[in-house]
């Protein structure tokens, strides 16, 4: 019997509970999922949390509910070379919304260009996760509002100190339009 890996790649800033549903519900399907978290060494958006502090948000996000067969791992360059050196077969993407369709069907069609043994798999969210982006939650942080019912108790822990000073990160650059 084959084992099915399969890779969920993103940048996760921050991890929220549409990322958590999607993880959770791939573990169901496939043997192994490794989420994989980008390094962005040369950053294409802006990014206000280190790799390690969010696969550190990653994994304390899924104490409790971390199927056995999710690893947690970084990534830097190409979504396809990366699967190929960890033998993933599958890449899983989330879709929340109609505007999520186009991005994606363009993404999964140029990773079939790149690597024709993979393929992507679409999960689509949850109702209650549809207006859920790592955009939408930092903004809401950033202006002090409440964010406790979309992401995990240490994520929404992670960004108030972000934004209350308590970390020296300068978060100042123009939020992204999609993650």
């Amino acid at each position: 019997m084959t084992t099915i890996r399969a890779l969920y790649t993103g940048t996760f800033d921050p991890i929220h509970f549409g990322h958590l549903d999607l993880m959770v519900r791939a573990a169901a399907l496939f043997d192994e999922i490794i989420v994989a978290v980008y390094d962005h060494r040369i950053p294409t958006k802006s990014i206000l949390f280190s790799v390690e502090e969010r696969m550190a948000m990653i994994e304390e996000s899924l104490e409790n509910a971390k199927p056995d067969n999710i690893t947690v791992t970084s990534f830097g360059g190409l979504a396809v070379d990366f699967a190929h050196e960890v033998n993933a077969q599958v890449f899983v993407r989330g879709l929340r919304v109609f505007s999520d369709f186009e991005f994606e069907f363009r993404l999964a069609l140029a990773n079939k260009r790149l690597a024709p043994d993979i393929e992507t798999i679409s999960l689509i969210t949850r109702e209650e996760h549809t207006f859920l982006s790592g955009t939408t939650v930092r903004e809401i942080a950033s202006l002090g509002g409440d964010v406790s019912s979309m992401v995990p108790p240490c994520v929404a822990e992670a960004l108030y100190a972000k934004f209350n000073g308590k970390d020296k990160t300068d978060f100042t650059r123009p939020l992204p339009l999609r993650d």
